[in-house]
């Protein structure tokens, strides 16, 4: 079931099922030695969804300045990837900025493997690429919704 929650509102368990899905794909599976956990945390909404008490999808969505949203942190575990589960994700991250942060822009930091799945939910490259957390990075943003 798809929850949307802000930090304060999360269970310790929730969050900790988030953490663990997070630090299993980006820091242990992909080999990257970084801070996982910071601050953004704390003024995120954080949507993800559970089956049997595990969390298998999530992402965190917050505002960076004035005119600018972001999301990050977008992941499926490994059973649930080809499943449409990314993409019923990416529809809860737009729902929850068109609903939260209207009129804002939304500029993300890519992995470069991944810019081809955002470009179908409309995103389009700006700037060379970078590295990130040890990763190939490029930006992308979407007009407001």
């Amino acid at each position: 079931m798809w929850q949307v929650k802000p930090f304060a509102e999360l269970t310790a368990t929730e969050y900790f099922e988030c953490l663990k899905l997070r630090v299993n794909t980006f820091v242990v599976d992909q080999n990257r030695v970084y801070q996982e956990v910071d601050d953004n945390d704390l003024k995120a909404v954080h949507i993800f969804n559970q089956v049997d008490d595990q969390v298998v999808a999530y992402a965190r969505v917050f505002q960076t300045d004035a005119q600018t949203v972001t999301f990050g942190r977008v992941v499926t575990d490994d059973a649930h990837r080809g499943t449409g589960m990314g993409n019923d994700l990416m529809h809860q991250i737009m729902t929850v900025v068109q609903q939260d942060f209207p009129d804002l822009t939304i500029s993300i930091e890519a992995q470069v493997q991944v810019q081809g799945y955002y470009r179908k939910f409309g995103f389009e490259t700006e700037g060379d690429t970078f590295i990130f957390n040890s990763t190939p990075h490029i930006k992308m943003v979407h007009s407001a919704l």
